[in-house]
């Protein structure tokens, strides 16, 4: 039985999509730090071995003493996981590479599919007092991304604006609609947002309209323009809204992160 005394737990959002390089990691870096600015507090969870969501908040590997892979595999406490970034009430459980052995190991475990969930659930994380988490996911439709759409209440989808950027989207729907049925009946897709939208290109305004039109109101209203201040704010380690605030990329995460508040009032 549910604690009736327990807080309301964060929202949970898992940012995914199987192809690379479509902006996924650079949103939820972004999203993460304009929720942050919009007065909530946010832990982001970085499940893509890689690991480029911690680098780009700052986290250097020697850092990076229990990751990810412990939060899935070992009994270790949330305080030893959590790491504040250098912005207030922002958070990150940091990854590295050991993370890309975890699918192997997770194959013989009964609860494999279900580890993040419990690992998001567990009381210690009450202490945190988070309004949001964001997975940040692996580009792949692997067991850690499984994982993170039954641990999610929702799904959030960068499509970047090129050739065949809906073809892709198929597979993600089916894997999707597989969770429903096998393990969290209720994930529902926060929405897609269109990445390195140009309004210049013919192809990007294209790539918008068959969006839209095969979509709907699923398609966030805001788009991520092509800026080169989002592109370098990396090689910094930062969020964009912190390297260049006024940026267009800035006011593109700011905005997108208003669309996503709005679309969750109670």
């Amino acid at each position: 039985m549910s604690d009736p005394t327990r807080p309301q737990g964060p929202k949970i959002i898992a940012v995914a999509n199987q192809k690379g390089g479509v902006g996924k990691t650079t949103t939820t870096i972004n999203l993460a730090a304009a929720l942050v600015e919009a007065g909530k507090r946010v832990l982001v969870v970085d499940l893509d071995p890689q690991g480029n969501a911690s680098t780009g908040f700052g986290i250097a590997l020697d850092d990076r003493e229990f990751t990810t892979y412990e939060l899935l595999l070992e009994d270790i406490a949330l305080d030893r996981l959590v790491q504040q970034t250098n912005h207030d009430g922002l958070y990150v459980i940091p990854a590295t590479v050991d993370l890309s052995s975890a699918d192997i190991e997770l194959i013989s475990n009964e609860k494999r599919s279900f580890l993040l969930h419990d690992a998001l659930r567990q009381l210690q994380m009450d202490d945190f007092a988070l309004d949001y988490i964001l997975i940040d996911c692996p580009p792949s439709l692997n067991l850690l991304t499984v994982n993170a759409m039954i641990a999610a209440h929702s799904i959030l989808v960068p499509l970047q604006s090129e050739f065949f950027a809906l073809e892709g989207l198929s597979q993600l729907m089916m894997t999707v609609r597989e969770v429903r049925q096998s393990g969290n009946k209720d994930l529902r897709i926060e929405g897609v947002v269109l990445t390195m939208y140009d309004r210049r290109n013919n192809l990007s305004q294209q790539v918008e309209q068959d969006a839209r039109d095969t979509l709907g109101d699923v398609v966030f209203k805001t788009m991520i323009p092509r800026n080169v201040r989002v592109s370098e704010a990396p090689s910094f380690a930062l969020p964009v809204l912190s390297y260049d605030s006024q940026s267009k990329g800035a006011m593109a995460y700011r905005a997108l992160a208003q669309e996503i508040l709005e679309n969750n009032q109670n």
